[in-house]
């Protein structure tokens, strides 16, 4: 049974010629947290440490909308989303609305899974709120829209960050972060932290979503995933396409998936999206 990760830095309306000086830095950034997950599997971490400790890594990234680098909401404040799950007990966590923790993710893991973890670093609000998000938020309200990704000026915010693993062992875990969209009414929720939405782990395989939020609620998207290879016998490419593809609206979904067999999918219906996976095949980018 061979073993797999995989993760994401967001879909959406990323375009095709989207500059080098934007492009390579967020690639960049991927490939090198992708190895810091490989270097934890092979030294025999669990799955659910390794999705926690890279969202962490991507977190702690601007480049994406995730902790340091979200986007703010209308009123010019930051709300932050993050799940996590463990396939084998279906234990989870989520948290929503979170303005001050350094990263969300940690938190999802220590309140709603009860670990009792202490030492969750805080910070003001004012260190997620940069001069960048500070003027896609000025685009969006001037164009008087509710985004993840306001190009007026060609830029790309990437958005929702993501990460799947699977152990030799079959044993799966999946983990998404996210700030939101731009110019987002104060206390909205998106997918990130429904469970069965954005995240979802079990038996059979992990996903984590980036998207559109409300199209990705609305069709159960992660849970689909697990649920059409469970009940209709599907693979995991498979399943995950029909989900994507056949399923959710065009422009709204992507997502990367990983099986207890190693398997990985990473299917998109938008114009692009960031990922990366490493298993049993070269590491690999598909971004669009």
């Amino acid at each position: 049974m061979g073993w797999a990760i995989a993760l994401h830095g967001g879909a959406g309306a990323i375009p095709v010629d989207l500059p080098p000086e934007r492009l390579e830095p967020r690639e960049a950034a991927l490939r090198r947290i992708l190895q810091i997950g490989v270097s934890a599997l092979n030294a025999r971490c669990s799955p659910l440490d390794v999705v926690e400790l890279v969202v962490r890594e991507l977190e702690n990234c601007p480049h994406f909308n995730a902790g340091k680098g979200s986007v703010l909401t209308t009123n010019g404040t930051v709300e932050m989303e993050a799940c996590i799950m463990d396939g084998n007990s279906k234990r989870c966590g989520a948290v929503s609305g979170v303005s001050t923790v350094v990263n969300p993710i940690s938190l999802a893991r220590q309140r709603p899974l009860q670990e009792n973890r202490q030492g969750l670093e805080t910070i003001d609000e004012s260190h997620f709120i940069t001069t960048e998000n500070i003027e896609r938020l000025k685009q969006a309200k001037e164009a008087n829209r509710v985004q993840e990704t306001p190009v007026p000026d060609g830029d790309s915010k990437l958005g929702t960050v993501g990460c799947v693993a699977v152990d030799s062992l079959g044993n799966l875990a999946a983990a998404t972060s996210t700030g939101g969209l731009v110019n987002k009414m104060v206390g909205r929720i998106g997918d990130t932290p429904i469970i069965g939405a954005g995240t979802y782990a079990n038996k059979f395989c992990a996903i984590s979503a980036t998207g559109i939020g409300e199209a990705i609620i609305r069709e159960t998207v992660a849970r689909d995933v697990a649920a059409v290879m469970e009940y209709k016998g599907l693979g995991l490419k498979e399943a995950a396409d029909y989900i994507v593809h056949q399923v959710s609206p065009k422009g709204t979904t992507g997502l990367v998936a990983v099986s207890s067999t190693g398997e990985v999918a990473m299917p998109f219906n938008t114009t692009g999206v960031f990922n990366f996976e490493f298993g049993t095949e070269e590491t690999k980018p598909d971004r669009i």
